[in-house]
């Protein structure tokens, strides 16, 4: 058997040990991604349906300056990803420390309940995505590619735009430091959102594997 021949062959699709669980998750604590707030809209027309999370799978793409690219994993259970797959775009944002009061409003709150821009003006990217004033940094994307994983789709995006806020400064909030930085109730609230959503991002890997064998 050769090691293509292995890699094809189907995993078990029992969770792993949880010795192994434990060790793995300790190497992913050994560093400390940004967060990303990323939004998308229905369409590029002021007032249509907006939407927005917080996501830690984010990735700059390509090294060639000319040709930008970065790739996000977006959770298909999020009002937010049902946008993107409509529009085909979303914007990305860096927010500084400063900016947790966006991290509740993106992350604890589902936009099929509410609308987490309810107070908030109707600026836009200049491809139509939905601009948060008080972030960092902002960067247009339009999908090229993309990839179901069962929990989650990964979009391979060009950048068409982006740049610095000026008017903001500091540090890109991280994971780390949002729990660090979180009052006692917003991280309870935040634990229990995360272990909410593992649940359900482990019913969509089992049942992916299931049903997608390797070719």
């Amino acid at each position: 058997m050769t090691m293509q021949d292995d890699a094809r062959q189907p995993l078990d699709p029992r969770p792993l040990d949880q010795a192994s669980a434990e060790a793995i998750d300790a190497v992913h604590h050994l560093y400390d991604p940004p967060l990303w707030l990323v939004t998308a809209a229905r369409s590029p027309a002021p007032g249509d349906c907006r939407g927005g999370c917080i996501a830690t799978f984010v990735a700059r793409a390509s090294i060639v300056k000319r040709l930008p690219r970065m790739l996000a994993g977006i959770a298909r259970q999020h009002h937010t990803w049902q946008l993107i797959e409509t529009s085909g775009r979303f914007a990305l944002h860096l927010l500084p420390e400063t900016a947790l009061d966006q991290v509740w409003r993106f992350a604890l709150q589902s936009g099929r309940d509410t609308d987490k821009y309810a107070d908030l003006p109707d600026v836009r990217t200049p491809d139509g995505n939905p601009l948060i004033d008080t972030a960092l940094s902002w960067l247009d994307c339009r999908v090229e590619t993309s990839t179901d994983t069962g929990d989650r789709s990964l979009y391979v995006a060009a950048v068409t735009g982006g740049g610095l806020i000026e008017a903001n400064s500091g540090a890109p909030l991280t994971a780390g430091r949002l729990m660090a930085l979180a009052p006692p109730e917003q991280r309870n609230a935040l634990d229990c959102r995360y272990a909410r959503d593992g649940g359900i991002d482990a019913r969509a890997i089992e049942a992916w594997r299931l049903c997608s064998p390797p070719s």
